[in-house]
């Protein structure tokens, strides 16, 4: 394992180290990003996704960091605590740049697979009621299999061209 994607929920991390302890781990910055505006005044909001997608969004680490002092300079005043935020959780956001750059936008987010809880939870939800936690463990696992099916012969974009880098990684590491 080289890395994980996670949503910054408590615990995750510590109980994710514990089992891949030479992995990386990725705090998904669109979760980051949302907790972010929840901070923020709605007259400020579109000024500060642009801010923060200059962090995210930035050709290297070196730039991203660059990018995350120049939003601290500009909103430190307003909001003190979000640039902190951002700094505390620096590691976890930026661990995408340490992956080949035709990979990084598919590894900085979770919301592939949130797409896929979202449609199991949708499939759930149209039945209303279940007799019991057996049916709906075989709708979950029915849904699970058709997920790997479709997912088993889709090609991830960038993923092919990195291969023989996440294969170095992963050598170097085990």
């Amino acid at each position: 394992m080289l890395l994980g994607v996670m949503d910054g929920l408590p615990g995750l991390t510590d109980a994710f180290l514990k089992v891949y302890p030479k992995a990386d781990v990725q705090r998904c910055v669109v979760h980051k990003v949302r907790n972010t505006l929840h901070k923020v005044k709605k007259k400020h909001t579109d000024e500060i996704v642009t801010d923060l997608k200059k962090i995210y969004k930035a050709p290297s680490r070196e730039y991203a960091e660059q990018a995350l002092n120049d939003f601290s300079s500009k909103w430190d005043k307003l909001y003190p605590h979000l640039a902190q935020s951002w700094f505390e959780d620096k590691d976890e956001l930026f661990a995408f740049y340490k992956y080949p750059d035709s990979i990084q936008k598919s590894i900085y987010t979770t919301n592939w697979i949130e797409r896929a809880n979202k449609e199991i939870r949708k499939r759930l939800k149209t039945m209303n009621s279940l007799p019991n936690e057996k049916a709906a463990e075989k709708i979950l696992y029915l849904k699970i299999i058709d997920y790997n099916s479709k997912w088993s012969e889709r090609r991830l974009k960038g993923f092919l061209a990195a291969r023989d880098k996440l294969i170095q990684l992963f050598e170097e590491r085990y």
